[in-house]
């Protein structure tokens, strides 16, 4: 599955994103450093994935065993030093009615999704060895 990312005119650093499959968001940087703030800084779009990805990950695993969660909410909490994430912190709250067990077993099961493995694990990342021409 590809990603690719497209600068978007001559102002502030706009990229479209597109995946193979068609989905598509906007990426930027804030004005303050030279962007022109269209779309979430890379980093936070990082976030809104560990986010999603706990989310989706929890109601999964309950639809399978037949919990009713209720209402999702998870928030990440981006601790920055300079313009790099020196820590994410993760907030989950739910209006399911589970017993301690089961909060107990979702919370594991939240630090299994893909993403938080990949951020957490700091999955190795290749790049090309060499730049071409368009």
């Amino acid at each position: 599955m590809k990603v690719t990312a497209r600068r978007r005119g001559e102002d502030g650093f706009t990229h479209d994103l597109e995946t193979e499959d068609g989905h598509k968001l906007v990426t930027d940087e804030p004005a303050a450093v030279g962007g022109a703030d269209l779309g979430a800084r890379p980093t936070l779009l990082l976030a809104a994935s560990l986010a999603g990805c706990t989310a989706i990950t929890m109601e999964m695993y309950a639809e399978r065993k037949g919990w009713d969660l209720g209402e999702v909410v998870v928030d990440i909490d981006v601790e920055y030093e300079k313009a790099n994430p020196k820590s994410f912190e993760i907030g989950i709250r739910i209006s399911g009615e589970l017993d301690e067990e089961q909060l107990a077993r979702l919370l594991v099961i939240a630090g299994k999704c893909p993403v938080h493995k990949v951020v957490a694990n700091e999955t190795p990342v290749t790049m090309s060895e060499r730049i071409e021409r368009l």
